[in-house]
């Protein structure tokens, strides 16, 4: 069965703003987990723990749009 998380609806709007070209590989596989590989592209993801941690490893690479 399928582990069902209570959504609360929050939801957080990312644009990547920095290359992943010589960056660590660790930071290109957070960036693709993240739904981001392109230059200026930006999606909506939950506003969840672990999406905020990955975002503060990445602060170079994401910004937040409001």
């Amino acid at each position: 069965m399928a582990d069902t998380k209570k959504t609360t609806g929050k939801t957080i709007t990312l644009k990547q703003i920095g290359s992943p070209i010589r960056r660590p590989k660790i930071q290109r596989q957070m960036l693709i987990g993240l739904g981001l590989n392109k230059m200026h592209k930006v999606v909506t993801l939950q506003d969840t723990a672990e999406v905020r941690g990955t975002i503060a490893k990445l602060p170079h690479m994401v910004q937040i749009v409001d």
